[in-house]
């Protein structure tokens, strides 16, 4: 594919792209794929044998390894083969199964899984010689450590545990607000006739909720330990408090976690990927979204998505901060993918959260 200068055209690499790396060395694996590890367009990646807790977070920094640096700050190692759990307000380190050797015109970039962001796990990946989070330069050699920080809950995670997942890209994959807005007329990216599509597609959360008046869910404190491995396991009234729409907007308290929902359905079409963009100061003190990727075919009716809204995960920072009803909260980023995935979203058995509305993660039962 080529683009209007008649040079090749990036984009995100597909399920069975990410399947050829595989093959041929570049994707590592100390164990053999999981039949649901590869996504339509990420790869999840697992934890190690053991994990490593630490005085603190760090970056390796250029011409440092993540093993030196452990060397210095490990304060012990635990064993994850029979599960451990990771306390919360503690700092670890995870060697990960998969290791790269990437082509040279081949960068990646990482984010928690959907799941773990909804258990406000904060995550984020690290490459020998990084100077960011969750970026892999391009022709990467070398192991991957996922960085683990459990917020509100305790979880138990084993070797083999997914948090974070990779997605990999080919030179400059990111669509220009022309093509947004050309995208957005064409696919109807939100339900929103007056989105605002400037530096990607606005989100505004919704605080009127469903017909019962439910708008989010806050989490408890002083909880039990949530299984990361366990769907359906937990009681969500043993770790969630309801809330409830308000006429005066919501009270965002700094420490605590809510999981709300945007206001608008929005869709992901087969031939492209989204993310949500991090936090932006100018919005609000609050941080909304840890887990980022959105798959093809996410919302989008011929992968049964007939639209879904964005789950946002949201914590406050420093100050009380209030929440009203249609403000933005992020960004959606879209970018082209190389191939249309064998396989979108809604169409893989492991997809929980297709045509979703306020939903927590995949661990908890209503009653």
């Amino acid at each position: 594919m080529l683009n209007g200068d008649g040079a090749p055209q990036g984009g995100i690499l597909p399920s069975q792209a990410i399947e050829r790396l595989i093959a041929d060395g570049a994707i590592a694996l100390d164990r053999p794929a999981a039949p649901d590890q590869i996504q339509p367009a990420s790869l999840d990646l697992r934890l190690g044998a053991v994990v490593h807790r630490v005085r603190a977070s760090f970056l390796p920094g250029a011409g440092r390894t993540v093993s030196e640096r452990l060397d210095d700050l490990r304060l012990h190692t635990i064993d994850l083969t029979s599960g451990a759990v990771l306390e919360t307000g503690c700092v670890y380190i995870a060697p990960l199964m998969e290791s790269l050797a990437l082509p040279a015109e081949i960068a990646a970039a990482t984010n928690p899984k959907s799941s773990t962001g909804r258990l406000d796990v904060f995550t984020r990946v690290i490459t020998d010689g990084a100077r960011a989070f969750d970026q892999v330069p391009p022709g990467y050699r070398g192991p991957l450590f996922a960085e683990i920080s459990p917020r509100t809950f305790p979880v138990l995670v084993r070797a083999g545990s997914r948090l974070s997942q990779l997605r990999l890209r080919r030179g400059e994959a990111r669509l220009s607000d022309a093509d947004l807005v050309a995208l957005q007329d064409r696919e109807r990216l939100v339900d929103d006739d007056e989105a605002d599509v400037q530096g990607g597609v606005a989100v505004t959360v919704d605080l009127r909720g469903d017909g019962e008046g439910l708008v989010g869910w806050r989490g408890k404190r002083h909880t039990g330990v949530v299984d990361v491995d366990a769907p359906g396991a937990h009681a969500v009234e043993d770790f969630w408090e309801p809330i409830r729409a308000g006429r005066s907007g919501l009270v965002l308290d700094p420490g605590q976690f809510y999981i709300l929902a945007s206001r608008e359905a929005v869709q992901v079409p087969p031939d492209h990927a989204a993310e949500m963009t991090p936090f932006d100061p100018l919005v609000g003190e609050f941080r909304v979204h840890y887990a980022g990727f959105f798959d093809p075919g996410f919302g989008h009716a011929e992968a049964r998505g007939a639209g879904a809204r964005a789950v946002l995960e949201v914590r406050s920072h420093e100050v009380p901060f209030i929440l009203e009803h249609g403000q933005t909260v992020g960004r959606l980023v879209y970018e082209r993918m190389l191939e249309r995935p064998r396989a979108l979203y809604g169409e893989l058995g492991a997809s929980n959260y297709q045509g979703q509305k306020l939903k927590l993660s995949k661990h908890f039962r209503l009653p």
